[in-house]
């Protein structure tokens, strides 16, 4: 699974993204809206921001950047962000694995349904470190492998056959946070059905002298 597969799977994607995934995974968004919580002013990362499902719910009270590898669905996100009138949301083609933006310049990061679905999770996650202050807060709404004997070893078995497609189900949320500066303040699960983590922690990076 490489860059070049993520950006031609999810741009192909984007025309019936909304449908297949839009309502069915609406209340989880709700939920990660609201843990989100901006205060006025602050800055927001959304990385795979893909067509901006998630925008409506939280724009219009921060200063939010949109990052994702596909054209094709950034300029559904386009589209979303004029129809709506949304403001201060400004949206970049970008691998989320190799960010441009310099240290600490966010508040807050937000990443849903990503870690599974790029090529290198441990190089999204750091770069999200080092972009987001230190006291900033990152947060993750993913499928993460289930801890329960019956169905980790299944999501394990079928991860290889979902990467075909453009996402991966072995990974825990142990792991994604494995020897990151990362204090987890929430790890909850959410609809549909409880198998998707709402994950908040706080960057807990030393500042830099």
């Amino acid at each position: 699974m490489d860059a070049a597969h993520i950006e031609r799977v999810y741009s192909a994607y984007s025309r019936v993204y909304d449908h297949v995934f839009g309502r069915v995974f609406q209340p989880s968004r709700i939920a990660l809206a609201a843990a989100i919580a901006p205060r006025p002013g602050e800055s927001v990362l959304e990385v795979g921001v893909g067509t901006g499902l998630l925008l409506p719910l939280y724009a219009g009270r921060c200063r939010i950047t949109g990052i994702d590898l596909s054209a094709g669905m950034l300029d559904k996100a386009r589209d979303r962000v004029a129809e709506l009138a949304l403001p201060d949301v400004n949206l970049e083609v970008m691998d989320a694995g190799a960010m441009t933006f310099a240290d600490d310049s966010f508040d807050i990061a937000v990443a849903a349904y990503v870690v599974t679905a790029v090529p290198d999770h441990r190089a999204v996650m750091n770069e999200m470190v080092r972009v987001v202050r230190p006291g900033g807060r990152i947060l993750l709404l993913n499928h993460f492998v289930n801890g329960t004997p019956l169905l980790a070893p299944l999501e394990r078995a079928v991860s290889p056959l979902c990467i075909r497609v453009g996402f991966r189900t072995d990974l825990s949320v142990d792991q994604v946070l494995d020897g990151l500066p990362l204090a987890r303040l929430r790890d909850e699960r959410v609809k549909p059905l409880g198998m998707w983590h709402l994950v908040e922690c706080r960057n807990e990076k030393r500042v830099r002298a």
